[in-house]
């Protein structure tokens, strides 16, 4: 099957081997010949430039379809790195949250330490200086009773001895 270009080239062969007139620039053809390739021209033309139009449509849809694959890739790639960033402050943030809360732990352990300290050292403290007190009323008591008794022990040798110089 020919085509328009087959034909153009057939155009061009035959005027190519026309016969030249004398002292000019022209040829002489046969008008037969070149309307039979100028009407093939003619019909396939239609088509041909159909098949082009075809082509060019149908290039323009892969363009097309490619650009919106790439605009797709492109947009799921962007919203998968903004969820990797979100995921990343996230991490990151409860990274830092879980550093403030082992932080404040960490504080509150050690003032919770120094006032059970406190505490401790003051209860001690004041049970030490009970203690004395107590030990020293107690050994206050145990000297009046001491010397209580040892007076009653007195007076009772006294007694005594009364009683045997009296008899």
């Amino acid at each position: 099957m020919e085509t328009v270009l087959d034909l153009l080239n057939e155009l061009e062969e035959t005027l190519d081997n026309s016969r030249a007139v004398p002292f000019s620039n022209r040829v002489s053809v046969d008008k037969e010949e070149l309307y039979e390739i100028i009407t093939e021209i003619r019909m396939k033309l239609p088509n041909e430039l159909k098949q082009s139009k075809w082509v060019i449509e149908e290039r323009n849809k892969i363009l097309i379809d490619a650009q919106k694959e790439a605009d797709e890739i492109v947009k799921n790639a962007e919203e998968r790195v903004k969820r990797m960033v979100d995921e990343n402050e996230v991490t990151k943030m409860a990274h830092e949250q879980a550093a403030e809360i082992v932080d404040y732990a960490k504080k509150t352990s050690k003032e919770l330490r120094v006032s059970a300290m406190e505490y401790a050292e003051d209860v001690l403290s004041s049970a030490q200086e009970r203690l004395r007190e107590l030990k020293n009323v107690v050994y206050d008591e145990s000297m009046k009773t001491d010397q209580y008794f040892g007076d009653t022990l007195s007076v009772l040798s006294e007694n005594i001895q009364e009683l045997r110089l009296g008899r």
